[in-house]
């Protein structure tokens, strides 16, 4: 069981990055979370097998075809045990 958090920059918000990558982690039975954020950018949360975890994170380099993904920055997490995969509201922008 493996967890990577993930952020993808780009044209990556209003071209259903969300929605498909939902589909895509379902389809590979990895459970987690994708959200945007304030800036523009995505972020997501796989966790489960290392080889469905890592085959998702290569999809996220892509997206859907309306993305244009410039960047994906990938860290190691600790594994929560979360199950099933949701789509986040956006994350408010920080204040300061």
């Amino acid at each position: 069981m493996v967890r990577k958090r993930v952020i993808v920059s780009g044209l990556v918000q209003g071209v259903f990055y969300r929605d498909t990558c939902r589909r895509v982690a379902l389809e590979y039975g990895v459970s987690g979370w994708v959200r945007n954020l304030a800036n523009g950018n995505v972020e997501a949360v796989f966790e489960g097998e290392s080889d469905a975890v890592e085959t998702v994170v290569r999809w996220t380099r892509e997206g859907p075809p309306a993305a244009e993904v410039r960047r994906v920055e990938v860290a190691d997490e600790a594994p929560q045990g979360v199950e099933g995969f949701e789509v986040r509201v956006t994350a408010p922008r920080p204040e300061g």
